[in-house]
């Protein structure tokens, strides 16, 4: 798995027209799934006049959903997907919300529709690198501090948070790649716990 994975750096949006229809295509970058189902709830409020609020989202290798929203099984939620998944977009999600014309499409003309308004608001996005980072939270006794900082001194990573007290805790991000090492030399520390948080 490779640590740098290409993704958005912010909202886009784009509209598609067929025979009538209305495709309004939303594209978003996301950091977990609580996130996609806040903004996919904000997307129906917002736009509960329309039909259908169709979407699909890629969180990593192996987590992703689809939506059609009424339309044929299979002819919105999955066209998006191929969408993301042709670019190698990650940590994304792309709602695409149709107001019906009067005219039906039909299944290779629907699917057609949500592929074509996809690549259009993907086409807008500014595409992003970002690393894939593991978060771990280490709890050690004061007098083990010393030997923490050293680690952390040599492994650089970013620290999130830290609390000194006779029970010290510090919460470190750190790229996938060197995750392990970092992990292994703090529990080689005497009294030093290691929790893997994502």
């Amino acid at each position: 798995m490779s640590e740098i994975k290409p993704s958005i750096a912010g909202l886009a949006k784009g509209v598609f027209k067929d025979r009538g229809s209305k495709f309004l295509a939303f594209a978003e970058p996301i950091a977990n799934e609580d996130e996609a189902k806040a903004r996919i709830a904000w997307y129906k409020k917002k736009y509960h006049d329309a039909r259908h609020v169709c979407y699909a989202y890629r969180l990593g290798e192996n987590l992703w959903r689809t939506k059609d929203d009424g339309e044929p099984h299979g002819t919105a939620g999955m066209p998006i997907l191929r969408s993301i998944d042709a670019q190698k977009l990650d940590n994304i999600l792309v709602v695409v919300v149709r107001y019906f014309g009067g005219t039906k499409l039909g299944v290779p003309g629907l699917i057609a529709a949500y592929k074509e308004s996809t690549a259009q608001v993907l086409a807008e996005c500014e595409i992003v690198e970002r690393t894939v980072d593991v978060v771990v939270n280490v709890s050690f006794s004061y007098i083990a501090m010393n030997d923490v900082m050293r680690i952390v001194k040599d492994m650089q990573p970013k620290v999130l948070g830290q609390e000194f007290d006779n029970l010290c805790t510090m919460t470190l991000s750190i790229r996938e790649g060197d995750s392990r090492q970092l992990i292994g030399r703090l529990e080689k520390v005497e009294g030093a716990t290691v929790e893997v948080l994502e």
